[in-house]
């Protein structure tokens, strides 16, 4: 007889008889119904042709010379290649015992001699279906399991399974990497003693302990893990529990190791740290540079009372020499004396403020009085463009709080700015400054002139350094008000006005509401 019958892409069929009349009924049978048909006529012929093409049905006789059916069944189910397919014995025994014998060596169904064609499809029929879909069930798991197991082992962070007690059932290569172990070494260690170095799990706060016992979701940052050598390493974890109706049977915790992100987050904080330091000299050399700009106006401002003063002193000085003293008129020089004096010395602290470093940072500020003062600083430039400054605060504006001198420095350069490009523009109007509240519990102020404007591409460039609109100017005034106006915790930026000019503006925090927010 031919070892094939009948090659399809359907099931396969083992057909196993010593005798060759019931193998050809049994082909007749099965011929048509889209079945890959084998044929043997003794065990060791069934075991090689069944090693070879994995059949889903065999059809096995039990009572055969040599080797009889049970042995075979026993030895098919035995290899791993085999084990899957439907062993259906094929016998004229009708006895229980045989039956029971068969199933106990994992037989799955019995077709008793004389066959019964209806009896032998229907029931070929069932078995090869369902093994097709077992097989078609395992390859998918497979499928699943291969691919579980490429993004498992492709993700950077570790994954630990754990069962409720902290045992570890499952651990993937980045844990491995991290513990310094296997992943088959970290398999059934205890999760809190291996990392936290607990004896047990009973130690409260532990990270994941309450996902393992309560199914509480858990997520913390800098967690430092012990490895089995005795070093360390610092961790941000999340724990998800593992549920089955509503029971907790463990957590999957996912973590990874932070060291090379602290250290970047400690560099960043060392640049922010010198990056403000750099913007407080800059800010100071800018201070410095502005006061040599209105040195010669500061000059004459302090000239004025100090001549004032020099006359008032030869007046006095001629009234003491008289041979009759005038007290009241004496009294009411010395008076004019001292209030010239006052008027320089106003002059002289408003210049110490504004170049010194500011050693106290942020405080409430009246910004009225703050615009007040700036405004009276501004006096110098004022007169040499021969514009004005008006001021126009709102009843209702709150304190701020910020660093006073880092606000007047930047009030005082958008002033200055406006002044120069009122005279620029050869118009008389006056710089007109005000402040508002605005939503978001800021103050803002603006700075607003009738001068010749701002350039088309101002929107781009205007707060970025080296960019300037005037023949001789650096271009860091404006990128510097711009950095210590975010150091405040407010904004700068511009408008142009219908009426044209510009409208430059900034803000800041109210107290109360900056102070909220330090306190959330």
């Amino acid at each position: 007889m031919t070892e094939f019958a009948s090659e399809r892409d359907e099931a396969t069929v083992l057909l196993v008889d010593d005798n060759a009349q019931n193998l050809k009924v049994l082909y007749e049978t099965l011929k048509d119904r889209g079945y890959r048909l084998l044929i043997a006529n003794e065990g060791e012929k069934a075991l090689t042709l069944a090693e070879r093409h994995q059949p889903e049905v065999v059809l096995l006789d039990i009572m055969m010379p040599g080797m009889d059916g049970y042995e075979v069944c026993q030895r098919l189910k035995a290899s791993p290649e085999t084990a899957d397919g439907a062993v259906v014995f094929l016998s004229a025994l009708d006895d229980v015992d045989a039956k029971v014998k068969g199933f106990s060596l994992g037989g799955a169904d019995y077709i008793s001699k004389p066959f019964q064609a209806q009896e032998v499809i229907a029931r070929v029929a069932t078995h090869a279906r369902v093994i097709q879909l077992e097989r078609q069930l395992q390859a998918r798991n497979r499928q699943l399991e291969s691919d579980q197991s490429r993004i498992l082992n492709a993700i950077s962070e570790g994954i630990y399974g754990l069962d409720t007690e902290g045992q570890i059932i499952f651990a993937n290569p980045a844990a491995g990497i991290m513990a310094g172990l296997d992943p088959e070494e970290l398999v059934g260690h205890n999760f809190f003693q291996l990392h936290f170095g607990t004896p047990d799990a009973e130690t409260a706060g532990l990270p994941a302990l309450g996902t393992c016992r309560e199914g509480v979701a858990e997520h913390q940052r800098d967690v430092v893990m012990y490895r089995p050598d005795g070093s360390s390493f610092p961790a941000e974890y999340r724990s998800s529990p593992k549920l089955e109706g509503g029971q907790v049977l463990g957590a999957v915790v996912v973590f990874r190791d932070i060291s090379a992100e602290l250290e970047r987050e400690k560099a960043l904080d060392e640049a922010r740290d010198l990056v403000e330091v750099q913007r407080d000299q800059l800010a100071h050399a800018s201070r410095l540079s502005t006061m040599g700009e209105m040195a010669a106006g500061f000059a004459h401002e302090v000239n004025q009372p100090l001549t004032a003063i020099s006359n008032y002193v030869r007046v006095a000085l001629r009234m003491v020499a008289a041979n009759e003293i005038d007290r009241e008129l004496v009294r009411k020089t010395l008076e004019k004396i001292e209030a010239q004096s006052h008027r320089a010395s106003e002059v002289i602290r408003r210049i110490r403020s504004f170049v010194k470093k500011p050693a106290s940072g942020k405080e409430v500020i009246v910004i009225s009085s703050l615009l007040e003062e700036t405004r009276q600083f501004a006096e110098v430039d004022a007169r040499t463009n021969q514009v004005a400054v008006e001021l126009d605060i709102a009843d209702d504006v709150p304190d701020v709080l910020a660093d006073p001198i880092q606000v007047q420095q930047v009030a005082l350069n958008l002033i200055r700015n406006a002044l120069e490009a009122t005279r620029a523009a050869k118009v008389t109007d006056p710089v007109h400054v005000s402040a508002r509240v605005v939503e978001g519990g800021f103050v803002r102020v603006d700075v607003t002139d009738r001068g010749i404007g701002l350039p088309e591409n101002a929107e781009e460039k205007l707060f970025h350094p080296f960019f300037t609109t005037k023949q001789e100017g650096m271009g860091i005034g404006l990128a510097l008000c711009r950095s210590l106006m975010q150091a405040q915790g407010g904004e700068i930026g511009f408008e142009r006005p219908e009426n044209g000019g510009a409208r430059l503006f900034f803000t800041l925090p109210v107290a109360a509401e900056a102070g909220e927010q330090a306190r959330a």
